[in-house]
């Protein structure tokens, strides 16, 4: 075991995590644990260490341009779920856009072919079923690229309840029985015919002082929502409760973040919508991305993951926006009953998980070629099926070859990481989070 490659996880960690590490410890340190769980947790927690592996690696398959477009970040198998888009329509896509950024298109597929293969691996899948797993993955890809250079209108597709089956179709049915009054009730208390949050270990009131802050925030906020997405009734965007939130997932430790409570389409209490104010964090490939369009591109942090997710995601959610609280960004999105992450748990034969990746590499294809579509030209211009299809049209099967060699060593690598950090962080490498 090379104490070289330990050096380098921990100082990844350390540089990319070092703020929120001295502003939380202990958040970090229940990050660090559920990193520690088995190799996948890992790999999520560790988006810096793999870009730090593939920035110089040798690409074939970008060119200047392929190189330079909205990409996710952070995608991987868990990355996948359910929302309601502006439309009204429940789709499943990809979820999560903390890390979205300017990048290599292929990266989004090489992160998300390892995960595949560290999926296999916690199944003991051999090779050959993870290697076509990852081919069914990139295929489903390449058909969508396809049919955005073919399609008049790129924003029409999307994976519903109209053409979706098995599994994703499962996992949208579920989400469509979820309601917007349970979410309500499991978050908020009514007393004296008004709503308020419930109070807990990971949620608490403001004082005046911070309340005033938070407030002023969200004014700043509300001129961040595009004027086709706003409501026509002011008393909409009301607060009626605020509180501060901690205890988040594990790609959000040491971030603040609030919840706010907002009066909706009527004053029916049933029709209330939660928000969710997070400080935006910095994404994982601008450590490796350097290009002069981005300098004056974002505001903050905030501001570059609200738009990263309009980007990427046709439809997106008419409460997203963006503000600033004490010089530091944060993005605003609603919390909704919606939003279902794909369970895994239940899939454990190859023919399962097999009939589900080609879905997966759909969704990838969508938030790659709709993002020139619905976001800032002067970001990414191109139009980026057509190069995307250009290059790897008669070129699929070499393409395929090239991601499996990446993703099945590089898997195996992680699980080696894996035991690294653990033995790092049992021994107290991590000084600013030492375990106790």
């Amino acid at each position: 075991m090379s104490d070289a490659r330990t050096d380098q996880i921990v100082h990844s960690l350390e540089t990319s995590f070092a703020t929120l590490m001295a502003r939380n410890p202990l958040a970090f340190r229940r990050r660090f644990r559920k990193m520690a769980a088995d190799p996948f947790a890992f790999y999520r927690g560790s988006a810096s260490l793999f870009y730090a592996d593939v920035a110089d690696l040798e690409d074939p398959w970008v060119d200047e341009e392929t190189s330079r477009v909205w990409i996710h970040g952070d995608l991987h198998a868990e990355n996948f779920g359910t929302y309601m888009d502006d439309r009204g329509v429940l789709v499943f896509d990809v979820n999560d856009f903390d890390e979205a950024y300017l990048g290599h298109y292929t990266w989004d597929l090489m992160r998300c072919s390892a995960s595949l293969a560290l999926l296999g691996w916690r199944r003991a899948f051999p090779d050959r079923v993870i290697n076509e797993h990852i081919e069914r993955y990139v295929r489903g890809y390449l058909d969508q690229v396809r049919y955005y250079v073919e399609t008049d209108d790129p924003l029409a597709w999307s994976l519903d309840l109209d053409n979706a089956d098995g599994t994703v179709l499962d996992t949208l049915r579920s989400a469509q029985e979820s309601t917007r009054i349970e979410l309500l009730n499991r978050e908020t208390v009514v007393m004296d015919h008004a709503r308020s949050f419930r109070y807990g270990a990971d949620r608490r009131p403001l004082d005046a002082e911070e309340r005033a802050q938070v407030e002023a925030a969200y004014e700043r906020y509300l001129a961040t929502i595009p004027p086709d997405k706003r409501f026509g009734r002011e008393l909409a965007y009301t607060i009626k409760d605020i509180v501060r939130r901690t205890g988040l997932g594990i790609g959000s430790a040491g971030l603040n973040a609030y919840s706010l409570l907002i009066e909706g389409r009527s004053q029916a209490l049933e029709n209330d919508v939660l928000l969710s104010m997070k400080e935006g964090n910095v994404a994982a490939p601008s450590a490796v991305v350097r290009d002069p369009r981005l300098a004056d591109a974002f505001e903050h942090h905030g501001h570059r993951t609200a738009l990263s997710q309009h980007a990427l995601q046709a439809h997106a959610d008419p409460f997203l926006g963006w503000t600033e609280l004490d010089d530091t960004g944060f993005v605003v999105r609603e919390l909704s009953p919606y939003e279902l992450e794909l369970s895994w748990g239940e899939l454990t034969e190859p023919d399962e998980i097999g009939d589900v990746v080609a879905d997966l590499g759909r969704a990838t294809a969508k938030v790659h070629c709709v993002a020139d579509a619905d976001a800032d030209a002067s970001i990414v211009n191109t139009q980026v099926e057509n190069l995307i299809n250009s290059r790897l049209q008669h070129s699929a099967q070499e393409f395929i070859t090239w991601l499996q060699d990446f993703a099945l060593p590089y898997a195996e690598s992680t699980r080696a990481d894996h035991r690294r950090f653990v033995d790092a962080f049992r021994a107290g490498a991590f000084e600013a989070v030492a375990a106790t």
